[in-house]
């Protein structure tokens, strides 16, 4: 049939226009109701670029504290993403030194990201923290990711066990085991803790706060109130780096249940002490062989600018934070200029515990989470407050039983002089060899044994 007459044919131009008409209509519908599922997503936080995971229960239909069971399960178009944006890093000339002031050196930090974008397993640390039981609930408007591990030993002492920055949960893995099976690693039955483990808020599978005021104070209040709703009567405290300004925090306040804390980055420094490295000098008169010492390490860091990194989280971490959010080695040289990094040799070096993967296992959780800014905002929120000077923390305030280790390879370590006039109530003090700044993640064994007798007094 000649199509020009089948055209002119008024009756089939009107049944043409009825079905255009209602083929508009229903692909408006179709798209009202994908924007409108795509809302509802994005407030339950089921998009890819917040949770990273699955969820099993819906937030709209528990109760407002509910704890709701958590499984990491990273998309597969994450991880390729992250390879191709690897790939296509661009990279800036070599610095000008021999050792690190400038920050990463170029050839270490392109052979740790080569290795991150051609032979790094991500699904190995997946399915390591998939092997735990995992949880959310939501506290003061913000959804709260943590481990909880119960041991099978009778009477175990509740332990809530916090990370800092650039850290994450990932560093407390290896300590879950010696911890709640203490038999299995050199401890007794009666060494037992269920261990609690919870990402800060905006760091990990935590939702990211949207206004402010998450402050340390404000997230030991949330532990306090988390470790209420698991049930524990008793329990005690452990934090390092941001999770020892929370942990001391925690003290201070005293919630209910809470027998004692223990660090291994104490708020120590006297007032004296701090006031003459804020004038870079000279030490106060008197000091111990001890004390002269952790002076003058602690005046050596400040003026070689290793703490640059918290001046300027502090200052303006949204402005740090576009860099980190967009480049793999942006997140990855930023996040090793912490002194903590300083002098590992990611798997080189055989005498150290930490490998390339460990290293990366952290700086991916970053990635995929994409919480590199909103991670950062906590030192914006603590108003520059150093994590180690005792005054500003009120330590001497402190009631409850505190227990401190210092790991000899910390770049911070405080004199024990220094920590009994910091805290009133020292129950325990030791120093030990080996660990760095992250202690649990370097040396868990050693870790483990040292929570073990910090709090044998307390059970």
């Amino acid at each position: 049939m000649d199509l020009f007459v089948v055209f002119r044919n008024k009756r089939f131009r009107q049944v043409v226009m009825i079905i255009l008409g209602v083929a508009l209509c229903l692909a408006l519908i179709l798209l009202i109701r994908a924007q409108d599922n795509q809302s509802k997503a994005d407030k339950k936080g089921v998009n890819l670029t917040k949770t990273m995971a699955v969820q099993t229960g819906s937030a709209s239909r528990v109760e407002k504290d509910a704890i709701r069971p958590f499984r990491v399960k990273v998309p597969n178009d994450a991880l390729v993403d992250l390879r191709r944006r690897i790939a296509a890093t661009r990279w800036p000339d070599k610095e000008t030194v021999d050792d690190q002031s400038q920050g990463a050196s170029l050839a270490k930090l392109q052979e740790l990201v080569h290795y991150w974008g051609t032979g790094y397993d991500w699904r190995k640390v997946e399915a390591k923290l998939n092997s735990y039981p995992q949880f959310i609930t939501n506290i003061d408007g913000v959804d709260i990711h943590f481990i909880h591990v119960r041991s099978k030993e009778k009477n175990a002492m509740p332990l809530i066990v916090t990370h800092g920055w650039p850290g994450s949960v990932i560093e407390q893995l290896k300590i879950i085991d010696p911890l709640v099976d203490p038999v299995a690693h050199g401890g007794r039955a009666e060494d037992a803790f269920d261990v609690v483990i919870p990402s800060l808020p905006g760091y990990g599978f935590s939702g990211k706060p949207t206004g402010t005021g998450w402050d340390p104070g404000h997230i030991a209040r949330a532990w306090g109130e988390l470790m209420k709703r698991l049930g524990y009567t008793r329990y005690a405290a452990q934090g390092g780096d941001w999770g020892s300004v929370v942990t001391i925090n925690m003290g201070l306040q005293a919630p209910a249940g809470l027998l004692g804390i223990h660090t291994n980055l104490a708020p120590a420094i006297p007032p004296e002490v701090a006031a003459a490295l804020a004038m870079g000098g000279p030490a106060p008169t008197g000091l111990s062989e001890k004390e002269q010492a952790a002076f003058n390490t602690s005046l050596a860091g400040a003026k070689a600018g290793r703490l640059a990194y918290f001046t300027m989280l502090t200052a303006q971490p949204q402005a740090v934070g576009y860099g980190m959010t967009d480049s793999p080695a942006g997140l990855a040289g930023f996040l090793l200029v912490h002194p903590g990094f300083a002098s590992w040799k990611y798997g080189n070096d055989p005498q150290q515990t930490l490998t390339k993967d460990d290293v990366l296992d952290d700086i991916t959780l970053y990635w995929l989470t994409n919480t590199a800014t909103s991670a950062g905002r906590l030192y914006w929120e603590n108003k520059g407050k150093s994590p180690v000077i005792a005054p500003l923390w009120k330590t001497t305030e402190i009631s409850l039983p505190v227990a401190i280790t210092v790991f000899g390879e910390d770049a911070y370590r405080p004199p024990e002089s220094w920590a009994r006039r910091a805290y009133k109530n020292l129950i325990y003090f030791h120093e030990v060899d080996k660990g760095g700044h992250f202690a649990a993640w370097e040396q868990p064994e050693i870790f483990a044994a040292e929570l073990r007798a910090a709090f044998k007094a307390l059970r």
